[in-house]
């Protein structure tokens, strides 16, 4: 039976991701205005935003570093993230008021300062859980949490319609003002989930029926993260680059605001489920399982006759990212137990925004125009490589 206390704080963070995936979402949707005000050109915005993925992968990593340290003693992680995602917000309402100014510079500075805050926001609240959640319990958190993130991206396509027509310092003050008041509890959520394992002192000091992470004692980082590399790689190109040619070989530009949240409707509905497959197996096996079936949805998808067998293949594919990104988390916080959660939590979002830099810059140096069988065919094999590779580091070994 799940604690209460740390549902609810798991439900919390998933309302926390939620909003800061809006604000991301409002970013890139009024960024190509913002900086033409700034007196920034409209082909420099894919250079902004890879700017703001080669932060992300800088800054997460030490984030995750820096949290585990805070972490022992209780309640500074959450006034570290509260202070911090406050001076994130300020960063973020501040660009629609300092684009109109006309400086590059500035613009770019405030950009920087929002990249880098807005760290504080990913792999701390992992590292909570980490630290005081009992294992068995912790798939469940980090699903929860990572629902946010998953509704965020459904609704995404529809703002994107609604939202260019109107001022954007509404969105950004509405969206920043909301993260800052939702953000106002990660204090409380934090003691809470102190609170919760210290009340369940038994059940923590029991072993876990089956490590929810690695069978592997001791993997090194790096072995970790590679696979995970190509699997986010895989999902980049799948969700961002190929899924809207695909649906208009088969339907209508007019229907793609409506077909373009279907992947993120399959990560949303099958999230909480795949809390089971990560609580009964290890969580490396999951990864492998899951970025085998990913790469047969993505085939599928490809070779998809209709609308309807399109549309399919796409949950399917939903579906199995949820389960590979819910057990690699997992994985991490397990890899990292015994106060290097935040490490390995930092280093997984770390790889997760360099797949995102990576699919950016084949869209500056216009490769997926040069090269459209290529990337048709990455994400297949890229989760192929990261389910083979994950399962055969999952094997167990003999004692040395």
């Amino acid at each position: 039976m799940r604690p209460t206390a740390s549902s609810g704080v798991g439900a919390y963070l998933g309302v926390v991701q939620f909003f800061f995936a809006l604000c991301w979402t409002v970013y890139v949707i009024f960024l190509p205005r913002l900086a033409l005000q700034a007196g920034i050109p409209k082909q420099a915005v894919i250079w902004i935003l890879m700017l703001d993925q080669l932060v992300f992968v800088l800054v997460d990593y030490t984030m995750g570093v820096a949290s585990d340290r805070l972490a022992r003693v209780v309640g500074q992680i959450g006034h570290f993230v509260l202070g911090v995602t406050v001076l994130s917000c300020v960063a973020f309402l501040a660009l629609p008021f300092v684009a109109p100014q006309g400086s590059p510079t500035l613009f770019l500075a405030v950009v920087v300062l929002w990249s880098a805050s807005t760290s504080a926001l990913r792999a701390p609240p992992l590292t909570l859980i980490g630290r005081h959640a009992a294992r068995p319990n912790q798939p469940w958190l980090v699903a929860l949490s990572l629902l946010g993130l998953g509704a965020a991206g459904a609704i995404a396509p529809y703002l994107a319609v609604h939202l260019r027509g109107i001022d954007p310092r509404v969105p950004f003050v509405l969206s920043s003002a909301a993260l800052v008041v939702t953000t106002l509890g990660i204090v409380a959520a934090e003691r809470a989930l102190a609170r919760a394992s210290s009340s369940s002192t038994t059940l923590v000091g029991q072993p876990a029926p089956v490590s929810s992470g690695a069978t592997t004692p001791g993997l090194p980082t790096m072995v970790f993260v590679l696979p995970v590399l190509f699997a986010a790689l895989a999902f980049q190109v799948h969700a961002s680059l190929n899924s809207e040619p695909l649906y208009l070989r088969l339907a209508t530009p007019a229907e793609m605001p409506f077909l373009a949240p279907v992947f993120w409707i399959g990560f949303n509905l099958f999230m909480l489920p795949a809390t089971l497959a990560t609580r009964r197996w290890p969580a490396l096996r999951v990864m492998g399982a899951a970025g085998f079936v990913a790469a047969a949805a993505a085939l599928a998808a490809q070779h998809a006759g209709s609308l309807a067998l399109l549309i399919a293949a796409q949950c399917i594919a939903g579906a199995a990212w949820a389960a590979l990104l819910l057990s690699a988390f997992a994985a991490a916080l397990e890899l990292g137990r015994s106060g290097r959660e935040g490490r390995f939590s930092g280093a997984l979002s770390s790889v997760l925004a360099g797949a995102a830099l990576l699919r950016m810059a084949v869209i500056a140096f216009a490769w997926h125009k040069e090269s459209p069988l290529l990337l048709q065919w990455l994400p297949v094999v890229a989760w192929l490589l990261a389910g083979g590779a994950l399962l055969a580091i999952a094997r167990p070994r003999a004692p040395t």
